[in-house]
C-alpha cells in the first residue's frame, strides 16, 4: 500500500520536474530539451495506465459541479498534451531528424504557446488533488493527520507561496506567454539558472493554491447546505 503511494506521488513529481527542466531550452540546448520531452511522454503513459481506473468510470454516476470541472480540466489537459507531442514531432531537431518533415515556425510557436499552457493547467490540476496528495504523504510518513497549529502553518506558507507565484507570474511575464504575445525576452541563463526554476514553481504553485481554496470553500457551502431532500 505504502509502495503504491509513492509511485503515485513519484510519477507526477517527476513529470513536474521534467517538465520545469523542458522549459529551460536556452541553458540545455535542443537535445536534453527533446530527451527530457520523451522521458515526460513515456511518464504520462504510465501515469494514465496507474489511474485507468478513472477513465473507466468516466460514463458512470452522477455529475455534480466539482465532476464536470474536474472532466473537463483533465480533457483540456490530455489536449495540451496531445498538442506538446504532434508540433514535437514534427519541430525536432535531433531525435527526429530522420523524418522527412517541414520545418515550421507557427508549429514551434504553438509548440511553446501549449507548454506554457500544460503548467497552469498542471498546476490546477494539483490543486484539485491536492488533498489526496496530502493523505497520500501523511501514509508514507506514518502521521494520519496534523494538528492545528500545524494547519494554520500550511496555510500561512500556502499564502506566502500564492504572493510568491504572483510575482513570478510578473518576473517571466507569463500572461503574454499565455495569450500568445510575441516577445524578444527571454531568461538570462548566463547571470543565473536556480531562480528561473524557482519562479516556474511558483507558477505552478499559483493555480495549485487558488484551485484548492477555491474547492474547499465550494464543500464547506455544499455541506452547510446539507444533502437534497429525497423526493417521494
Amino acid at each position: 500500500m505504502v509502495m503504491n503511494s509513492v509511485h503515485r506521488l513519484l510519477v507526477p513529481l517527476a513529470m513536474a520536474g521534467l517538465l520545469l527542466l523542458s522549459l529551460a531550452y536556452w541553458w540545455l540546448d535542443n537535445v536534453p530539451h527533446e530527451i527530457f520531452g520523451v522521458a515526460v511522454f513515456v511518464l504520462i503513459a504510465w501515469h494514465i495506465t496507474l489511474n485507468r481506473s478513472w477513465f473507466a468510470n468516466l460514463f458512470r454516476g452522477r455529475y455534480n459541479g466539482r465532476r464536470m470541472f474536474t472532466v473537463l480540466l483533465h480533457m483540456l489537459l490530455i489536449a495540451n498534451m496531445a498538442v506538446l507531442l504532434v508540433t514535437s514531432v514534427f519541430i525536432s531537431k535531433s531525435l527526429l531528424a530522420f523524418l522527412p518533415l517541414p520545418d515550421s515556425t507557427l508549429l514551434r510557436e504553438i509548440h511553446w504557446f501549449s507548454a506554457y499552457w500544460v503548467m497552469v493547467v498542471v498546476g490546477i490540476h494539483l490543486g484539485l488533488h491536492w488533498t489526496r496528495v496530502m493523505m497520500l504523504l501523511r501514509l508514507i510518513s506514518g502521521r494520519p493527520s496534523g494538528s492545528a497549529t500545524r494547519t494554520w502553518l500550511l496555510r500561512t506558507a500556502a499564502l506566502a507561496l500564492a504572493g510568491f507565484g504572483t510575482w513570478s507570474f510578473w518576473v517571466l511575464g507569463v500572461w503574454g506567454k499565455l495569450t500568445f504575445t510575441y516577445s524578444l525576452d527571454f531568461w538570462d541563463f548566463t547571470a543565473s539558472v536556480a531562480p528561473f526554476f524557482g519562479y516556474w514553481a511558483g507558477v505552478i504553485a499559483l493555480p495549485a493554491i487558488i484551485t484548492h481554496y477555491l474547492m474547499v470553500i465550494v464543500d464547506l457551502q455544499r455541506s452547510r447546505r446539507g444533502p437534497a431532500p429525497r423526493r417521494l
